[in-house]
């Protein structure tokens, strides 16, 4: 559970509810700061720690992708492992209605309605991965089987 005494976000509440061990960090928020820079306030390599990306393919269909900081999706390889034709980005200001995340926090876990979402491949790899834990300022730490577990995530290869 939670290692700090620290406000709760709805991705702590949902991991609680389903009996999943995490660990919270918190860090002074900033508009201009990378997922890299956020590694390295962590003390962590940037390869654990992941970001949430949300897409919507040209059938209509809303995807997501969980993907190393320092890495680029691939629109390629995310639509063929969705079983597309084509995706791409959503637009930032589509992001908050659709998920209830902003960007910056969005998390894989927790979104307002559940869909298809996919991990980079090299989580199962490591001992313990980070995202967002749903607000700015705010990234969980847990296993990558937890995430999983968690998120209902595949994993593929993306980028």
């Amino acid at each position: 559970m939670a290692t700090k005494k620290e406000e709760k976000t709805n991705v702590m509440r949902v991991l609680e509810a389903k009996k999943i061990a995490y660990a919270s960090h918190s860090y002074k928020p900033d508009p201009t700061m990378s997922g890299e820079q956020i590694a390295e306030l962590l003390g962590e390599d940037a390869s654990k720690v992941f970001k949430t990306l949300v897409t919507q393919a040209k059938s209509g269909a809303y995807y997501v992708f969980v993907i190393p900081v320092k890495e680029e999706l691939d629109l390629k390889k995310a639509a063929k492992a969705a079983g597309e034709k084509a995706i791409s980005m959503i637009k930032q200001k589509d992001l908050l209605p659709l998920t209830g995340y902003v960007h910056g926090g969005c998390s894989p876990i927790g979104m307002k309605k559940p869909f298809p979402t996919f991990i980079h491949e090299t989580a199962s790899g490591k001992d313990k991965v980070f995202v967002s834990a749903g607000k700015v300022g705010f990234q969980i730490e847990l296993s990558p089987d937890d995430l999983i577990s968690a998120s209902g995530c595949r994993l593929a290869d993306i980028v």
